[in-house]
């Protein structure tokens, strides 16, 4: 349970203790069909941890952001390092295994990232997600859009195929331009300008300062260099890059993992990723979990979690409803005549006829729907918020 933190409180503090430091996680959990991810509402619960830590410290010289997530929303990693340098100027970043993305933006904001042998940094090229105002028509386009994709493909259009005629790579924009339309380009642009910008500014904030071409070669590595988003970068190639990356000693980095295990068991990591195993039966088509939490957000001081009601529903592609006409007919004896069965009888046993019409009928519609081919399965958490547990 999440809620059970002693073993995990223990572990902070030896952390604290072999760093010097403040220990606060912040760690999204990425379990199969029911993934958390860095948004805005975070930013309460982390202020509430910050402002504890610095009340018990009364100044905290030294904070560690222990981070797991595989990435969130693409503003939000500005206002997180901007917060943290208000409570202290000595910012460092623990990795135990994935920062993807907006969690790799964070740690940009560091002045080191602790990295051990599994911790796991990747592009921060973004991805636009495509958001249809209600009853406009649906374009034909993916939910989400590769920015670095559209840049490539250019790219591809001129290095690859070798296309150089003026005319012909303006009809092939133009062809772009119908696709995407101009306000999706539009977007793509802002998205591509914006990731830039905040990854420098995160990366003015290092102390001590870097090089303006360090900062200039670390963007374009992470924004654009690195040509698969899901490429997976371990500390030497961090290093390489030119990030601060700094490698825990043996004792450090098993605390650091010992830490990640206690979370990967309290958030069920290490769930199915086949959503067929939640349904215990062929005709049951929805599963709830009451009081899951996906995310929590942990210091020594208290402990927040994000949760709600996990619910899956699978979703069946069901034929036309055919219209069931059921008539029960009851046979009575040849010596029994019905006008000699008492008036309420017969309304009772005409009763149990229409009763058992209406049984059969919902039977028969349980059966079609039972046997119909699933089309998909849908997950929602239901009134997922922030709660302090501790």
């Amino acid at each position: 349970m999440i809620d059970s933190r002693d073993s995990r409180v223990d572990l902070m503090r030896q952390i604290e203790k072999a760093r010097g430091s403040a220990v606060l996680v912040f760690f999204c959990g990425d379990r199969p069909l029911n993934v958390a991810n860095i948004a805005g509402d975070a930013m309460r619960p982390l202020y509430d941890h910050l402002l504890a830590l610095s009340s018990k410290r009364k100044r905290i010289d030294k904070l560690d952001l222990y981070l797991y997530s595989i990435g969130g929303r693409l503003e939000v990693p500005w206002r997180i390092a901007t917060m943290l340098r208000e409570f202290s100027e000595s910012v460092d970043v623990i990795i135990p295994y994935k920062a993807y993305s907006a969690a790799t933006m964070i740690a940009l904001g560091a002045d080191r990232i602790a990295m051990g042998r599994k911790a796991e940094l990747s592009p921060i090229d973004p991805s636009l997600h495509v958001i249809v105002p209600e009853g406009a028509p649906v374009p034909q386009l993916p939910p989400e859009i590769g920015v670095e994709d559209i840049s490539s493909y250019i790219a591809f259009v001129k290095e690859r195929v070798g296309l150089t005629d003026q005319t012909a790579l303006a009809q092939t924009v133009t062809i772009l331009a119908d696709k995407l339309t101009p306000p999706v380009l539009g977007q793509v642009q802002r998205a591509h300008s914006h990731i830039r910008l905040v990854a420098r500014k995160l990366l003015s904030q290092c102390r001590p300062p870097l090089e303006e071409r360090r900062i200039s070669a670390i963007v374009d590595a992470l924004a654009e260099k690195i040509y698969l988003h899901g490429h997976g970068i371990g500390r030497n190639e961090a290093a390489e890059i030119g990030l601060q990356v700094e490698r825990p000693t043996e004792n450090l980095e098993d605390l650091i993992w010992q830490l990640f295990l206690q979370y990967e068991v309290a958030l069920k990591l290490d769930s199915s990723h086949d959503p067929l195993g939640y349904f215990a039966r062929d005709d049951q088509d929805d599963y709830r979990e009451p009081d899951t939490a996906i995310a929590c957000i942990e210091s020594t001081e208290m402990l927040h979690a994000f949760k709600g009601e996990w619910r899956l529903r699978r979703i069946r592609k069901i034929p036309p409803q055919p219209t069931i006409n059921v008539n029960l007919q009851l046979q009575l004896p040849p010596s029994i005549q019905p006008q000699a069965i008492p008036p309420n009888i017969q309304q009772a046993i005409q009763q149990l006829l229409q009763q058992g019409a209406v049984a059969v009928r919902d039977q028969v519609v349980a059966e079609i729907t039972r046997q119909s081919p699933v089309e998909r399965i849908e997950g929602h958490l239901v009134g997922g918020k922030w709660t302090r547990l501790a």
